[in-house]
């Protein structure tokens, strides 16, 4: 026994060895880069500034102020009380999940990742729980999916049903899949009661009881939530800024030549064009960046390709979400017991279940 342990910690020590000088290689190659590149660095670090103040701060920070004053008032518990027996069955999560859902869905990522964090704090969900949530909660907000990438980029509103129905759909079916694989049984929410009737009056005994534990005034609550949601979306800021100039970087560098020749050989064994390649390794890093390359072959630049390709390109990226925000889900996640590989795996099923559901949906709309 003392053999297996010693064993254990000894790879332990060498994963970690390994993890810690792969990191300072990266650090190092992206300093040396930037050192020979400031231009292109700024550039794309400006880019990524302008990204963060016309966009994610007006659409992100009113949403990460409010969530904290929902949770603080106890109308995430009111709501939480009334859904319970709809996402026990369907997702194995607490009603208190489908508010999650609902607020992700509408204000995109990575604000459900932002909610699940706080609600895993207050032990209100298990590790597994929250690990579900997110998964199924790190989605595009219908302004950006509709205005930015159906009209902005593919210059077509009538693509809005398609990507909007593959991308929240396969959300939901990848949160049942994970819910048939996830044995959970520690179900601890302190404020439901254990009836599974529930009753508007229940609901806002819960409500009540969560502001008495809660206890703060409004006028705490809305400085301490302004406090907090200010520090975050600089956060959210600086990851973005960070990932665009790194994909600059690397893309003026030639480093990832060898990662766009092999996606276009990908590609083109399953039937695709190769020139859609670009678009996946931009949306690897960056999402925005992703989907715009993959609509950019349909606004002139390049016709002869599939537009159903090119659509289902664009739905993969805004599932898979980036390493922008991945990164962004990780730092708000970083206080609880949420683990990444996993939410990485399902971002990618997520991806490639949305690229099925695209060609699947597609001849129901005569876009042809």
């Amino acid at each position: 026994m003392r053999s297996i342990q010693s064993n254990a910690g000894a790879s332990s020590r060498w994963l970690l060895l390994i993890g810690v000088f792969s990191l300072g290689g990266i650090s190092l190659l992206l300093a040396s880069l930037a050192l020979a590149m400031p231009d292109h660095m700024l550039t794309a670090s400006l880019r990524g500034v302008a990204v963060w103040w016309e966009v994610l701060f007006p659409a992100l920070f009113p949403f990460f102020v409010l969530s904290e004053i929902l949770l603080g008032v106890g109308v995430v518990h009111f709501v939480g009380t009334l859904l319970d027996p709809f996402m026990r069955p369907l997702f194995r999560l607490p009603g208190i999940g489908g508010f999650v859902v609902a607020m992700g869905f509408a204000s995109g990522y990575p604000i459900g990742a932002r909610l699940t964090s706080q609600l895993m704090e207050q032990n209100l969900l298990t590790r597994e729980q929250g690990e579900r949530l997110v998964t199924i909660t790190t989605t595009s907000d219908p302004i950006f999916l509709i205005g930015a990438v159906c009209i902005g980029f593919f210059g077509n509103v009538h693509l809005a049903p398609i990507i909007a129905i593959t991308h929240y759909g396969t959300a939901l079916l990848i949160g049942i899949f994970a819910s048939l694989r996830t044995k959970d049984t520690n179900n601890k929410l302190q404020f439901l009661e254990k009836s599974h009737k529930r009753s508007f009056k229940a609901a806002l005994a819960a409500m009540h009881r969560a502001r008495l534990a809660d206890g703060r005034t409004f006028s705490t609550l809305l400085q301490q939530a302004l406090q907090s949601s200010l520090a975050l979306i600089v956060i959210v800021g600086g990851l973005v800024v960070f990932f665009s100039a790194t994909l600059e970087l690397l893309m003026h560098s030639g480093l990832l030549s060898s990662f766009r020749q092999l996606i276009a050989s990908l590609l083109q064994l399953f039937g695709s064009s190769p020139q859609l390649a670009p678009a996946i390794v931009n949306g690897t890093f960056e999402v925005t960046l992703g989907a715009k390359a993959a609509a950019a072959h349909g606004t002139g630049v390049n016709t002869s390709l599939p537009l159903v390709d090119q659509v289902a390109i664009a739905g993969f990226i805004l599932s898979w979400a980036g390493l922008s925000v991945h990164a962004q889900v990780a730092g708000l996640m970083s206080r609880t017991t949420w683990r990444y590989l996993p939410f990485a795996r399902d971002r990618f099923i997520h991806g490639v279940l949305t690229l099925c559901a695209v060609y699947i949906v597609w001849p129901f709309f005569n876009m042809n």
